[in-house]
């Protein structure tokens, strides 16, 4: 004896949906909504399980979500699946009238749902995602910090493609373009695209989290007496207060002049390491000054 698979073994077609008998179209078409969602094949990868009853509600829809299905199965002239009762033709035969689960309501709503059918109809076959597909960047410190666009170039017939790098991206960072890869099967969406970036270093900037590093170079006079000296930033020069008797690892804080949150849009601080330098030639005017000076302070 031939058995049918376990979504063919059905139960009452109510039942499977969650609602009532006397349930209006719209609460069918709700409820059937709901349960594609939640039992897709694509959001449970590799559960058989789910792909049965996945399968059950997507037959239970098809005669359910057409009212005139809907009326004879009511009334007993055909069974879950859609086939005719025994004794609805001469001889006792059975005979389909529903065509087979897939088409009709259920193809109607998928569309809404997943996207429109290709090659005909459902037809049984579960739609599938396209494949992702991926490609790498290099970009600079600075268009990290401020974001930049760059063009990808498909390989599918010179297409091209605009990427907007966000401010704040990291090094190691994928974005993900959603719905650019490569078409879906059976009406399934399509893939995404994963750019892998790669930031490049900076020759003075150093970035911590959100915030910006730098080492900046002073003289003696400045350290000594104080000043107002010029930093760079990722946003440009701005100037700086050292106070007086600064020393080397002295650190100063600009606030807000970091990196910005790819989460939230927030900046980090640029924090500021201060570094005594002396004169690249000797200075006797210096050495005599420092001389006398040390002989009074030990």
């Amino acid at each position: 004896m031939l058995r049918r698979p376990a979504w063919q073994q059905m139960k009452n077609l109510y039942s499977i949906l969650g609602i009532s008998k006397g349930a209006s179209q719209q609460e069918i078409k709700s409820a059937y909504r709901k349960l594609a969602k939640q039992h897709h094949p694509d959001a449970n990868p590799g559960d058989t399980k789910v792909e049965e009853k996945f399968k059950e509600i997507s037959a239970a829809y098809h005669i359910l979500g057409d009212e005139k299905l809907r009326a004879r199965y009511d009334r007993g002239d055909i069974d879950e699946h859609g086939q005719e009762k025994m004794g609805g033709f001469p001889g006792g035969h059975r005979a389909s009238s529903a065509g087979g689960f897939g088409g009709g309501a259920a193809e109607d709503i998928f569309s809404e749902i997943f996207g429109n059918f290709r090659g005909g109809g459902f037809r049984g076959r579960v739609p599938e995602k396209g494949r992702d597909r991926k490609f790498a960047i290099e970009i600079d410190f600075m268009e990290a910090a401020l974001g930049s666009k760059r063009r990808l170039t498909m390989g599918d017939g010179g297409r091209t493609l605009d990427v907007a790098v966000p401010a704040g991206v990291t090094d190691g960072q994928q974005i993900r373009l959603r719905g650019q890869g490569e078409e879906g099967a059976g009406g399934g969406p399509a893939g995404d695209i994963l750019i892998n970036v790669t930031v490049q270093p900076h020759s003075f900037f150093r970035r911590e989290g959100q915030n910006v590093m730098i080492e900046l170079p002073i003289s003696l006079p400045e350290a000594v007496l104080g000043a107002t000296v010029k930093v760079p930033t990722v946003d440009g020069t701005v100037n700086l207060k050292v106070p007086s008797g600064s020393n080397t690892g002295t650190k100063l804080r600009l606030k807000g002049k970091g990196i910005a949150s790819a989460k939230n849009g927030t900046r980090g601080d640029q924090m500021v390491s201060l570094k005594v330098v002396l004169p690249d030639e000797q200075d006797a005017d210096l050495q005599d000054w420092v001389t006398k000076w040390a002989e009074t302070h030990a």
